[in-house]
């Protein structure tokens, strides 16, 4: 859990954000007008997301967001 908590605080306050919106359930488009953020730009948070989480995928991504109770 220490790890998943550590991985989490590594991520910058903008892939946090897109984390928060993409775990429920947003497509990349909308996240983008959420944020006021191009869909590409979008993209490449999200990956930098997977890969500082280091998630396989997206229901693993969302099973992290849970066991870290997340609700931002």
């Amino acid at each position: 859990m220490r790890a998943l908590q550590d991985r989490h605080a590594s991520l910058s306050c903008r892939e946090q954000e897109v984390m928060a919106l993409v775990v429920s359930g947003l497509l990349n488009k909308q996240v983008g007008f959420e944020l006021g953020i191009n869909e590409i730009t979008v993209k490449a948070h999200r990956g930098q997301v997977m890969r500082k989480m280091k998630a396989r995928s997206l229901p693993d991504l969302v099973n992290m967001a849970a066991r870290l109770n997340y609700a931002h």
